[in-house]
This record gives structure tokens, C-alpha cells and sequence, in this order.
């Protein structure tokens, strides 16, 4: 894995498919290291073929994301709790 990455904010149109509303300005949880932080400051690797969006504090995975023939893929295990905003 090379350093070079991208910020959460990328996420927003990937994601837009599962949620409906902005998940980059969502509050995540990280459950290895507990950094409380915008989804949007995760640094985020891999595209065009999918997302790994990494917690800038301890490098665990937050969230994996692909698009496969049979639909979206998301594996969010990596967030403890992911909190968004009302309204």
C-alpha cells in the first residue's frame, strides 16, 4: 500500500447509493483507537475499483466499498457508532 491517498469527502458520491443523505459529514466512531471524527478526514485509497476509507489516527479500516455486478458492497465494521446530523 503506497501513502498516497485521498480524503473521506470522496465517499459522498459512492455512498449516496446506500444512504440517502451525506455520510462524509457523519460522525464516525472508530472502534479500534475510538477517534471521534467527520467521515470526510478519513484518508481513503483505491479507486476506481472500490473505497477503503482508513481512521486518520490509528490506520485501522473504517469502511470498505465496492460496486459488484449484483449491487453495492459496504463493510462498515471498522466504525463503532457512525452518528449523522438531523435535519
Amino acid at each position: 500500500m503506497t501513502d498516497a491517498h485521498i480524503d473521506g469527502n470522496v465517499l459522498a458520491g459512492p455512498l449516496s447509493s446506500v444512504f440517502t443523505a451525506d455520510v462524509t459529514s457523519a460522525t464516525a466512531v472508530c472502534a479500534g483507537c475510538g477517534r471521534t471524527d467527520r467521515l470526510a478526514t478519513a484518508a481513503v485509497y483505491g479507486a476506481p475499483m472500490g473505497y477503503i476509507a482508513r481512521c486518520p489516527g490509528c490506520d485501522q479500516v473504517l469502511l470498505r466499498y465496492a460496486e459488484v455486478p449484483a449491487g453495492a458492497t459496504l463493510d462498515m465494521r471498522g466504525i463503532a457508532i457512525l452518528r449523522m446530523s438531523a435535519g
